[in-house]
Formats: structure tokens, C-alpha cells, sequence
């Protein structure tokens, strides 16, 4: 047998045997690749050593610190209940109120966080309990923030979006990509909020409890007898709006050319420390060193995993398997639709069992050149391949973000999986549109 394809397949073949062991991503990555490495001649530890720490040592690079700092901010600040409020006091009055809140706040936090992790985590602590409180069933409400907590990965900003264009070779505008992820992010929580719709008109579910109890307010501010309360209202709106405010810094300053991604990145978490310990005094300064140890943790693993996936990939380029599956998919068929279907079927499978930042660091040096050869942009296929990953990430056996909305909602994987089957059909039909119709993605639209 051939020495590359023998490495090839210890590289490959390996790294799945050792997953399916439950072996770590990141060591099973590492494994693999020095494994593979002892039989190419020519290859030493020092080279893999030296693509990992390329992998990490990138300017843009500090963009996902910032991001994740940024998050963890938010979190002690209790962000995340000004942002329930907006949305209470814009579509809670509704039947099935609290499921198009769940929908709404999903759609302000994750564009502000950009981490669907952190979305189930903190939303999902306050809101899970308000719906079961007035009897949505418990799973039900696990499944839609899990689901709905998707939309942080494409509406910017997003870490991952920026993996993505230092997988893809540093040619991607992670500007571009974050005006890009609007539109699918968006009509996403559209789609759920149909779905929600449609089941609440189904299964009757319960319309919402006024907002101000106190004040005598209903839901659009008006009280008991009909009349306009506009401070309380407007309270929960300037609330809401300032820490909203730190997506604006980030569009506007990439899409203006006053910031880079990272540039952005940094200013808005100087914003998030000011508006947190300074504005609404949440958190004390003193404390601050907390959000840094978390952050750290969080961000050890991001790293860690980047620096594997990246010697990972290299030692693939090295033994050509790239250009061999590209040569296999495009043999299969020259059929651009089915391509395209089978490359999704492809993600969505991979990311029931892998995590995000890893399959993106593996999967566009593969995919890429066989998208490009379509005529795909290399924007429309980052989109494609993060939203495939991001319903990865609320599908067994590995979804991370399907894990954290199990423990927080206190529900069994297995259950709450069946409660999110029409929230996946929402997913893999917006995917679709994305792939096959991205009418938003026209040349020149985003400046490519």
C-alpha cells in the first residue's frame, strides 16, 4: 500500500476510532496527526509543533477573546433579563406569548453574545421557568430555547464566523460574513415564531401575565383603563437598548472601515465592562477577576482546539486528501444541486458528533475548493457551513448547546429531542433556502 494513503488513513481512520471512544477532540486530533506524521518522510514533531502555534498566533485571532470576555460580562450583569423584558413588553400579551419571547430575546441576545452556549445558559435560567410557570410543557421549552439559541452563531457578531475566515485562508471579510449572517439569523426566529404560532393555535397555549403588576400596566403600556404609562415602558426600553447599542459598534464600525473585526471586538467589551460595572452596577470591579477565570476556561478550549485543528489540517494538505475528496464528490455527480445536498447532508451528520470550532477547521480546507469550483462565494458557503454546524449543536449525542438547555431546564436528552422535531424541520428548511436561494448574497451586496 501506498505510504500517503496508509497515513492517510491513520490520520483519518484514526482520529474517528479515537472519537468514538469518547477520547477528546482536541487529543484525538493530535493523535492522529502525529501518528500519521511518523510515516511521511520529511515530517518532524517540530513542523506540527510550529503549525499549531500559527494556528493561534493570528491578529484577527484576538477578536475571540474579546468576544468571549465580552459574554461573560454580560452574564454577571444580568444582561440577559433586560433583554427578556424588550422582548416580554414587544409580543408577551400574545397567546403563546412567552414562546414568541423565547424566539425574540433569542434574536437580541445572540446577536449581542454570538455564542449559542451562552444564549441557553443565561436566557434559558429565566425564561424556561416563566413559561413552565404558566404551563407550557417543560420539555417543549428546553427544545425552543435550544433551538432558538442557534440564531447566535449566524446573527454577528460570532466567533465562529471568524474561525471560518482564518480556516478558509485569511481571503474571507469577517465584516462581510457578519452582514451576511443577518438575514438567515433573523428570518430563523421568524420561522420559529411561525412554528410557535401554528402549535399555540394546535395546543392553546397560554396568553401572557401583564408585565408591571405594580404600575398598572399592560403589555403595550397601556393601564386598566386604557391609558398610555409611558415611563415604565421606556425604562425597559433604554434598558435594553444600551447593551443592544454594542452590535451597532460592531456592524457600524466594521461595515464604516473605523474598526477591523478585531478593532471592534475590543471596543465593544470595553462598552459591555463600562455599561455592567459602571451604568447598571450589576457587578462589583473587585469581582471582575472571576469573569477572567471563566473566560480563560472557556477560551483554553476554544484555543486549544483551533492549535489541533489547524495541525490537522495541515498534515491532510500534506497528504493531498482535500484534492481527493473534491475529486470524489465532483465524480459523483457535476450536478450543482446535488452537491450541494450531499455537502449538507455531510455537515449535518458530522455535527451530531463533533464540535463546531473543530469542523469548521477541518471541513473548509476540504470543502472550499469543491464549493468555489460551483461558483459558490466563499461568504455564502461560510454562512452554508456555520448554519449546518449550528444545528449541530441541538443534536445528540454531541450538541453542546442541546447538553447546557438539558441541565439548566432539568430534562432527559432523549424527551426534549422529541419535543424539538418541528423546530428542526424550521432549521434544515431554512437551510435549504440559504443554500439553494440566497438572494441576499447577490455580487456587491456585501462589497465581494
Amino acid at each position: 500500500m501506498d505510504t500517503n494513503v496508509l497515513a492517510g488513513i491513520i490520520l483519518i481512520g484514526g482520529f474517528f476510532l479515537l472519537m468514538m471512544v469518547k477520547v477528546p477532540v482536541t487529543f484525538a486530533m493530535l493523535i492522529s496527526t502525529f501518528a500519521s506524521m511518523l510515516l511521511i518522510p520529511g515530517t518532524n514533531p517540530t513542523t506540527i509543533i510550529r503549525m499549531m502555534v500559527d494556528g493561534v498566533s493570528n491578529f484577527t485571532m484576538l477578536a475571540i477573546p474579546f468576544f468571549i470576555v465580552m459574554g461573560e460580562i454580560m452574564a454577571v450583569g444580568e444582561i440577559s433579563d433586560k433583554i427578556v423584558n424588550l422582548a416580554n413588553l414587544a409580543v408577551g400579551r400574545f397567546r403563546g406569548g412567552l414562546a414568541y419571547v423565547n424566539c425574540l430575546d433569542s434574536m437580541f441576545f445572540g446577536g449581542i453574545s454570538g455564542s449559542a452556549v451562552a444564549d441557553v445558559s443565561s436566557l434559558g435560567s429565566v425564561v424556561i421557568p416563566m413559561m413552565e410557570k404558566q404551563g407550557y410543557d417543560r420539555e417543549f421549552c428546553v427544545g425552543l430555547t435550544v433551538t432558538t439559541a442557534c440564531q447566535g452563531v449566524l446573527i454577528p457578531p460570532s466567533h465562529n464566523m471568524v474561525i471560518y475566515a482564518l480556516a478558509a485562508g485569511g481571503g474571507v471579510s469577517i465584516g462581510q460574513l457578519f452582514y451576511a449572517g443577518f438575514v438567515p439569523g433573523i428570518g430563523l426566529g421568524l420561522g420559529f415564531m411561525l412554528i410557535c404560532f401554528l402549535l399555540g393555535k394546535k395546543y392553546n397555549f397560554p396568553k401572557g401575565e401583564k408585565m408591571f403588576k405594580d404600575e398598572k400596566v399592560r403589555w403595550i403600556g397601556h393601564d386598566e383603563n386604557g391609558k398610555f404609562k409611558f415611563g415604565p415602558c421606556m425604562k425597559v426600553v433604554g434598558e435594553a437598548i444600551l447593551p443592544m447599542f454594542t452590535l451597532v459598534i460592531i456592524l457600524v464600525g466594521t461595515g464604516a472601515g473605523v474598526f477591523t473585526a478585531t478593532e471592534s471586538s475590543a471596543v465593544a467589551c470595553f462598552y459591555t465592562f463600562i455599561l455592567t460595572y459602571f451604568v447598571f452596577r450589576k457587578a462589583k470591579v473587585r469581582d471582575f477577576g472571576k469573569v477572567i477565570k471563566n473566560s480563560l476556561k472557556t477560551l483554553a478550549v476554544v484555543l486549544t482546539l483551533i492549535a489541533s485543528a489547524k495541525a490537522f489540517a495541515y498534515m491532510m494538505t500534506r497528504l493531498r486528501i482535500p484534492e481527493g475528496i473534491t475529486n470524489g464528490l465532483i465524480g459523483i455527480t457535476d450536478n450543482a444541486f446535488a452537491l450541494l445536498l450531499i455537502i449538507n447532508v455531510l455537515l449535518l451528520v458530522l455535527g451530531c458528533f463533533m464540535d463546531m470550532a473543530p469542523l469548521i477547521m477541518i471541513m473548509t480546507p476540504i470543502l472550499l475548493p469543491v464549493v468555489t469550483q460551483l461558483g459558490m462565494s466563499t461568504v455564502h458557503f461560510g454562512i452554508v457551513l456555520i448554519f449546518n454546524l449550528a444545528i449541530g449543536l441541538c443534536t445528540p449525542p454531541v450538541g453542546s448547546a442541546l447538553f447546557v438547555g438539558c441541565a439548566v431546564g432539568k430534562t432527559s436528552l432523549e424527551d426534549t429531542a422529541k419535543k424539538m422535531i418541528p423546530l428542526f424541520a424550521v432549521m434544515v428548511i431554512g437551510l435549504l433556502l440559504v443554500t439553494y436561494v440566497p438572494f441576499y448574497l447577490k455580487p456587491g451586496l456585501f462589497g465581494y
